[in-house]
């Protein structure tokens, strides 16, 4: 335990041992600022902090949100411009940014190197509680919004980086219809108003109500300070004290988050939502249920609702969901547990139907009452926990670590009451409790009290309307066109001047002393060498088995791999939806209720994946597969194995209802994620137009597929026959032992059950003869244009360096930081106020360059096609060189949980990358020089030279700009 009670400064309120994170907990007040601290001390060398603030929105115009940009736009002791892309390029970090939620706002960063995260935490506060804003004003107007006027004839719009973001955000349906349900429930509550920002309501925040805002809340004694991982805290405590915290009295501040009185009938609105013009207005209504679930302060019904979740919803075939679709309600069904805010909430969402609420209603309640009546089938509530338990066991939450996924379960409670940070850590217990639980009703009677019975629920309904953003683009300019009416000569030039003034700012860069105010890191800090590939080759009768040996906390990551070389292109087509069906139909020995409750019962899932690997040593090869991947723990592989077999050999194709109920759900997911993903969505398919390993992943998972998916659901009558002949026939060519490979994590100990377990799945595959023919695919430059019903665009150009004669080099990774955090960054994101931009050069010589939720289109593209004239005048310092080389050999240091580790270890394998590459690679890297970048420019214009590019965006944007297209499509036919 720490010795702190004797600490200066500080008054330690609980000592307490957390077994499940086998951490030393601390909870602390600062005596002077008010300041509030968790520590939570283990031996996690991914050290994190986070500095939090409790702020209550006060309206829709997002100014939490806004303020969260601006603080990381300088600060009094590191005054350049944006602290945060500095930090970026140049820091060690394994996490950085910056979040905001509907009633907090968090600054958390990560690194496993000690002095990094001294240097991170120094930058992080400073410009938290010292911020440049109330300086420059221009921070606000960059980040937040601002009205463009060119000259004193030109036309006026407003402009912004959260303007923009937030566009993009409400161009999807789904957050228009969380943002109702929200308004729904708490119509006197601070959850009532949009943290993030309405984009009609933002425009109406002045810069001295973010100042106002800062003032009031961003003071330690509304902090929320967390320490995760293996350091000396004492150490940190006392800096802090020093540094920051003791220059401040305490105060206090009413950021308390009140409960929302509960209402005494339910709410019922309806909201309307745009679709394109060319889509049809059937089957195309989103219905919720909502209801307010107790309070954050109590772990165990936390933990009940997220199995409840799983029981109605959250399995193939779960009562609830199944009697939507079944009735015809709704062609996808799921429920959404909010727990991040003070009063959480269960909803059932219902999407693409055509139902009335009454016989949604009526449904739903119908179902639970059979559940409370009858009982929950006791088999689907532990395979509800037991799986909601391995993921807490787990902790394995991917590029996110897992130090601050437990601080968001600590402001869980904390944020609420001061008293009580580790209650939603500590859950060992309750698992045990509800297992014991589960068979005295306690489940049941949950949905009687809080579904059944609970008046404080609502109903929420979105009907789609065509050209709904059409109407509002014009009341839009109406509005503009009012206000700068009402405006004299001098009041527009004053329009005009702040325009430019602003830009003018833009195009400023910090000078050297200010970029070098932020500390740095120096070579020598870097690793040399690159960290070792946990790689065990074994042959098995002649399967390659991949042995990636570490610690795994005695669960074995298994990723059985097929070859999809050999099977014809037009089989090929439905494997994406193949990936689909396979665990989600009834096999020779269970049904697909059952299979999935037998999978969630005994292991942490099993699932199917389909990836490609490309070959880094011949342009143009590569390999795509089929993946079978399940999580389990050393006893029970022989279980994972026994499921595998049933799913891939014995799976019954003939439920056609069945099948049609997961098309229809794919399409309705398939068409949000091509949305709110629409920067991947863009350059995938410009990828597709060069590289034939992206056109294989269009045909399985992009706009190609998605067209398929879109046709069979559309003609389903006519197309099931052919569907599932061609599901019949691809598992033939898939499942055969030639096409096998095996890829296990675990330790030695978690091995030793493999080999014979791989052997008998072998035996079992399929051996007939099938038609083999070598994969290929015929691909064409092009250049389109997909018209959607946002508000902003995503546009992506796309090619291939090692197909024009050039060749990889760690250097690439080095111009990549420089590109996206100086060149495109400055240009699309700061000047252009798109939300982001993205930029890669690959191995295989397949790169990119992408914007995210831009209102630009032509500005966009011509930042692209400039970017060789800026690398042939790139000039840097010594030290703005190593800023960037930290930036690069961050990339290469990730920290990786033993799933992921594995992982990276096959795909290099299967990419023809050795040790041997991975050390040259970073030597190149730590080795860039100004030429060495300089001489890139050659390579990056032959990329552009392909031409190869597709946008995703708004109807009416894409038709004014036309002719930069050969050809313009709807992204959705209906």
């Amino acid at each position: 335990m720490i010795t702190t009670r004797q600490l200066k400064g500080y008054q330690v309120l609980e000592e307490r041992y957390i077994d499940e994170m086998e951490s030393d907990g601390v909870l602390l007040e600062h005596i002077q600022s008010g300041a509030k601290v968790v520590m939570l001390s283990n031996n996690d060398d991914n050290k994190v902090f986070t500095i939090g603030f409790r702020t209550p929105p006060p309206d829709d115009t997002g100014v939490a949100h806004i303020l969260e940009h601006s603080v990381l736009c300088g600060s009094k002791k590191f005054p350049a411009k944006d602290t945060f892309v500095e930090l970026a390029k140049g820091s060690l970090h394994t996490f950085l940014n910056a979040f905001t939620f509907p009633d907090k706002t968090i600054y958390p960063i990560a690194s496993r190197n000690d002095q990094d995260f001294q240097n991170l935490m120094d930058v992080y506060l400073d410009a938290v509680l010292n911020p440049n804003v109330y300086q420059k004003e221009e921070i606000f107007l960059q980040e937040g919004w601002h009205h463009v006027l060119e000259s004193t004839d030109a036309d006026l719009y407003y402009n912004g980086v959260v303007y923009n973001e937030m566009k993009g955000a409400f161009s999807n349906p789904d957050s228009i219809m969380r943002r109702e349900l929200m308004n729904s429930l708490f119509p006197d509550s601070v959850y009532s108003n949009e943290s993030g920002g309405l984009p009609q309501a933002i425009p109406d925040l002045q810069y001295t109500d973010l100042l106002a805002f800062h003032k009031k809340y961003y003071h330690p004694s509304n902090s929320y300070i967390y320490l995760y991982g293996n350091m000396d805290m004492e150490e940190k405590l006392i800096w802090l004290d020093k540094a920051y915290l003791s220059r401040y009295d305490k105060l206090e501040i009413d950021s308390k988050i009140t409960l929302q009185t509960s209402f005494k009938q339910r709410v019922e609105v309806e909201k309307k939502y745009t679709i394109g013009v060319q889509e049809s207005e059937e089957n195309r209504t989103f219905l919720t249920y909502n209801a307010v679930i107790g309070t954050n302060l109590d772990p165990e019904l936390n933990i009940a609702f997220q199995v409840l979740n799983y029981v109605l919803l959250g399995f193939p075939g779960a009562p609830l969901r199944q009697a939507l679709i079944d009735r015809r309600i709704a062609k996808d069904a799921y429920g959404v547990y909010n727990n991040a805010i003070y009063q959480p909430t269960f909803s059932v969402f219902a999407k693409n139907g055509n139902a009335t609420k009454e016989s949604f209603m009526a449904i739903i309640s119908e179902v639970l009452q059979q559940l409370v009546q009858e009982g929950i089938d006791k088999k689907t509530l532990l395979a509800g926990i037991n799986s909601l338990e391995f993921k807490y066991r787990e902790a394995d939450f991917g590029s996110i670590p897992k130090g601050l996924h437990f601080c968001l379960r600590v402001l869980d409670s904390w944020l609420y009451d001061h008293h009580f940070p580790f209650v939603h850590l500590e859950t060992n217990s309750i698992f045990t409790a509800l297992k014991t639980k589960m068979h005295n009703g306690f489940f049941e009677q949950l949905l009687e009290t809080y579904l059944l019975k609970n008046t404080h629920t609502s109903i929420v309904v979105l009907v789609p309307e065509k050209g709904l953003n059409a109407k509002k683009d014009a009341e839009l300019k109406i509005r503009l066109q009012n206000y700068r009416d009402s405006l004299n000569t001098d009041e527009i030039q004053r329009i005009v001047d702040k325009t430019h003034a602003l830009k003018e700012y833009q195009y400023q860069s910090s000078t050297l002393d200010q970029r070098a105010s932020i500390p740095m890191l120096s070579r020598k800090d870097m690793n040399s060498k690159a960290p070792a590939l946990f790689q065990d080759l074994k042959n098995v009768d002649g399967t390659t088995i991949l042995h990636h040996k570490m610690f795994t906390n005695g669960i074995g990551y298994l990723r059985i791999l097929f070859d999809l070389k050999e099977v014809p292109v037009e089989l090929l087509a439905y494997a994406g939806i193949l990936r689909q069906v396979l665990g989600a139909l009834d096999t020779e020995h269970y049904d697909f209720r059952q299979l999935s409750n037998e999978i969630n019962i005994n292991s942490g899932g099993i699932f199917t994946d389909l990836d490609t690997y490309a070959d880094t040593k011949q342009a143009s090869e590569y390999k795509a597969t089929f993946e079978i991947n399940a999580k389990i723990l050393y006893d029970k592989l022989d279980f994972a194995f026994d499921i595998i077999r049933e799913i891939i050999l014995t799976t019954k194709f003939e439920d056609t209802k069945r099948i049609y109920e997961i098309i229809s759900e794919m399409k309705s997911r398939e068409q949000s994620s091509l949305i709110s993903s629409g920067n991947i969505t863009a350059i995938s398919r410009a990828l597709s137009y060069h590289s034939e390993m992206a056109a294989f992943r269009d045909l399985v998972g992009g706009i190609t597929h998605y067209q398929l998916v879109e046709r069979i659901e559309r003609n389903f009558e006519e197309e099931q026959v052919r569907l599932v002949i061609a599901l019949k026939e691809l598992v033939h060519h898939i499942f055969r032992p030639e096409n096998m490979l095996v890829s296990y994590t675990a330790d030695e100990q978690g091995y030793t059950r493999l080999e014979p377990l791989v052997a008998e799945l072998k035996s079992g595959l399929f051996t007939h003869p099938v038609g083999k023919v070598k994969v290929e695919f015929n691909t064409s430059l092009q250049n389109e244009g997909f018209k959607t019903t946002s508000e902003v665009q995503y546009a992506a150009q796309t090619g291939n360096f090692l197909e024009k004669g050039f060749t990889y080099t760690g250097s690439l990774r080095v111009l990549q930081m420089i590109l996206s955090y100086d060149y495109l960054w400055n240009n699309i994101r700061v000047k252009g106020g798109a939300y982001g931009c993205m930029h890669a050069f690959q191995r295989n010589g397949d790169s990119y360059m992408g914007s995210y939720r831009d209102p630009n289109l032509e500005r966009t593209y011509k930042v692209f096609e400039q970017t060789p004239s800026y690398i042939n005048a790139f000039e840097a310092t010594e030290s703005e060189m190593t800023r960037y080389i930290i930036g690069a050999i961050k990339g290469l240091d990730a920290p990786m949980a033993p799933s992921m580790a594995g992982y990276h270890s096959l795909s290099l394998y299967l990419s023809n990358f050795t040790m041997e590459d991975l050390q040259k690679e970073r030597e190149e890297v730590l080795m860039t020089s100004v030429k060495d970048i300089v001489g890139l420019a050659p390579l990056v214009e032959a990329v552009l030279e392909y031409g190869s590019r597709c946008t995703i965006g708004n109807e009416q944007k894409i038709e004014e700009e036309h002719s930069r297209f050969n050809e313009i499509l709807p992204l959705f036919q209906r």
